[in-house]
């Protein structure tokens, strides 16, 4: 690695916060040492020559605004970038008074995180060609742009520890993401274990995650291994995990802070690596305000969030995926007719890949012969086809102001809250960045 390349010091007492960001930034040229707490920075600063230091803001002993407050006295002109949960904003943002040239709220967002470490290093480092040239199985189709993103954005969070929150309406593919996550991790040669939450009872979901002694309770006739005991060494996903109760919330607390757990009716402590992969159709920040979800478990799952748009924002998928359930689902060599794909098109699909898949299910069966016409589909496709808007006669750069115009907008209202921005324009976080990624290239700067 050339001697000009920006080195960066790392400062966070989680494993798996750690790993994201050193993976991350290494994967775009930086050099990084990583800190597991205040007091080791401190040691490790004079070591070395450092353009900055990423420091979280609460960790055990050493905060890291004391860190910075003592990393300042010796470095004056060291940069620092803190990272903070939102309720430690005000501290964080009282901390630009003692030196930090920003600071970075959880989850990161690693465009973000990328935009500000160019920034107070210059923007030296060279990223390196994109990681991964793993191909994608062949059940995951990914040809919108969105998609493609949101895959390029797995390719550089899968090689860290770092846990992963997927968010998304039911029906956009969370477990798919997180089969691919677990594939291009380190552990793909390790189990992964799968538990939806919502799909079992109150009663025996603690049961099912964390095992049980024989005799712990009516039934229990023999020991049972729990899903995080399984998932040893490999990858654990919860899907729906917002269904939780308070009670085992604390306990898959514990699990995220130190691995450990015990089996009900053992006091015996267990062991566990697994990485946690989580998922939620709903919206956890509001849960955590509303009191029904933990905000410190919130944060503990949320190292990196990727969140899939429903399906009408990546219509380039449609008809992809379209021929995938054909294959797997026909006898015969289906195919479409003209019209069938036009109806597939204009639909809005509600529930998403699941939807589709049905509905390819339904028309399979109903088909005399290999083609599959507009009345195979269900009656709702058909007339979505008819109320379709025509073509307009607006020429394409109007609409492009338009659009523009719009996001500059709703940008000003939020403030620039990404998340705000698009509840409020009724499209996805991830579509609104592609659409400022593709601004930005248009040369329409945003900050």
């Amino acid at each position: 690695m050339p001697n000009d390349t920006p080195r960066l010091l790392i400062v966070d007492d989680d494993p798996g916060q750690r790993s994201l960001l050193d993976s991350f930034l290494r994967s775009q040229g930086f050099a990084t040492v990583v800190a597991d707490s205040g007091e080791r920075a401190l040691e490790l600063l004079p070591t070395q020559k450092f353009s900055l230091m990423i420091s979280d803001v609460r960790m055990p002993g050493l905060s890291g605004l004391e860190t910075l407050q003592r990393a300042r006295k010796n470095f004056p002109s060291l940069p620092v970038l803190l990272v903070t949960a939102y309720t430690d904003i005000r501290e964080a943002v009282a901390a630009m008074r003692d030196g930090a040239v920003n600071y970075l709220a959880k989850p990161i967002d690693l465009d973000e995180l990328l935009a500000n470490v160019r920034n107070a290093t210059g923007g030296a480092a060279a990223p390196k060609p994109f990681a991964s040239e793993k191909p994608l199985p062949p059940h995951v189709i990914a040809r919108s742009p969105l998609t493609i993103e949101l895959f390029q954005q797995v390719a550089l969070i899968a090689p860290s520890e770092a846990r992963v929150f997927i968010t998304g309406d039911s029906g956009t593919g969370k477990e798919v993401v997180a089969d691919v996550i677990h594939a291009w991790s380190a552990r793909a040669n390790g189990p992964l274990i799968k538990v939806n939450c919502a799909a079992i009872p109150e009663t025996l979901l603690e049961s099912e995650l964390f095992g049980h002694e024989k005799g712990a309770f009516t039934g229990a006739s023999a020991t049972r291994l729990g899903r995080f005991e399984e998932a040893d060494g490999g990858s654990i996903f919860l899907d729906e995990i917002a269904e939780m109760t308070s009670a085992l919330q604390a306990k898959l607390l514990r699990v995220t802070q130190d691995g450990k757990f015990q089996r009900i009716g053992s006091n015996r402590e267990i062991r566990t690596s697994a990485r946690l992969i989580a998922a939620s159709n709903r919206d956890l920040e509001a849960e955590v305000k509303a009191g029904r979800f933990r905000e410190d478990l919130f944060y503990r799952l949320n190292v990196v969030e990727l969140n899939l748009p429903p399906l009408r924002e990546r219509r380039e998928d449609i008809l992809p995926l379209t021929e995938l359930f054909i294959a797997q689902l026909a006898r015969s060599r289906a195919r479409l007719a003209e019209a069938t794909a036009d109806c597939l098109k204009n639909y809005p699909w509600p529930g998403n890949i699941r939807e589709l898949r049905n509905v390819i299910e339904r028309a399979v069966l109903l088909a005399q012969s290999e083609l599959i016409l507009p009345e195979h589909l269900p009656a709702k496709l058909r007339e979505a086809a008819k109320h379709a808007a025509p073509a307009l006669t607006l020429d394409t750069q109007t609409m492009d102001e338009i659009e523009r115009h719009a996001i500059i907008a709703a940008l000003k209202q939020h403030k620039s809250n990404r998340t705000e921005t698009a509840k409020a324009l009724g499209i996805s976080r991830r579509a609104l960045l592609y659409k400022l990624q593709r601004l930005r290239q248009q040369g329409f700067p945003f900050e």
